[in-house]
């Protein structure tokens, strides 16, 4: 059986004099920043739930009732600021509606101009969780795989809030909610990043080859690299190609 893929990110190859897809007349956006950062340390640290074990440190966010399905198979990105406003804000908010509010805000603020079922890009993904979870959260286009993890737990650690992840090569969202290291990612640059948990709003809708596993699962990093995979698109170059996508939370500078 194959597995469907929900089309969460789907721009289409744009005509470089013009802007203007040559498939299905897709235009870029002009006046829009996008962007891209490599991992940047040395930021100030909030307090985050963790709990140490002996030679590790715990970290999970995640509590019963932030967990919301997507409504639709293009509504990845939608779901996963639900979720992620369900963390932050201490709600418990699973309605359909309000993941339509997100979607045609995020829609609205593509790089692309894309059809509604193909969902959003990463630059209107990162408006919505600007706007609606916390004005902190900016795209992080990382290098390597390690970096991209590295940079996560870091991120949620120092501000005490989730970061999605671009997973199955930019075609769908995930929420990373927690990870197990060697040490304080807050305190040291000396860690291991031994597991992480994650949350697919997919769940309940599919479970298919590892989409979207039950909320709040724990993978291994060797087990989650197989999911967080370079950002490609077929039909043509974007800003975030060959990179490990996600959206972190970047803590503010002091002075």
């Amino acid at each position: 059986m194959r597995r469907r893929r929900p089309p969460c990110f789907q721009p289409r190859r744009a005509d470089a004099v013009t802007g203007r897809s040559p498939i299905t007349g897709v235009v870029r956006r002009t006046g829009t920043i996008v962007i891209l950062l490599l991992a940047t340390f040395g930021l100030v640290p909030r307090p985050a739930a963790a709990t140490p074990a002996a030679q590790t440190l715990n970290v999970d966010l995640y509590h019963p009732g932030v967990f919301a399905m997507q409504a639709t198979w293009s509504w990845c990105t939608a779901a996963s600021v639900e979720i992620m406003r369900n963390i932050v804000l201490g709600q418990a908010d699973h309605s359909a509606a309000d993941q339509q509010r997100f979607f045609d805000y995020m829609h609205a603020h593509d790089r692309y101009q894309i059809p509604a079922r193909e969902g959003v890009d990463p630059q209107g993904f990162a408006a919505g969780l600007s706007h609606f979870v916390d004005a902190r959260y900016a795209i992080v286009a990382s290098t390597t795989y390690y970096t991209a993890v590295r940079s996560a737990v870091v991120r949620l650690r120092r501000t005490g809030l989730p970061v999605a992840l671009l997973v199955d090569a930019g075609r769908h969202a995930w929420v990373l909610t927690g990870f197990t290291a060697t040490a304080d990612p807050a305190l040291t640059s000396t860690f291991r990043v031994i597991g992480v948990r994650v949350v697919g709003p997919l769940y309940g809708r599919q479970t298919l080859h590892g989409y979207d596993p039950p909320p709040d699962s724990r993978l291994s990093v060797d087990a989650f690299r197989q999911f967080l995979l370079p950002y490609h698109f077929k039909f043509g170059p974007t800003p975030w190609d060959g990179r490990y996508v996600t959206l972190q939370p970047i803590p503010r500078r002091i002075g």
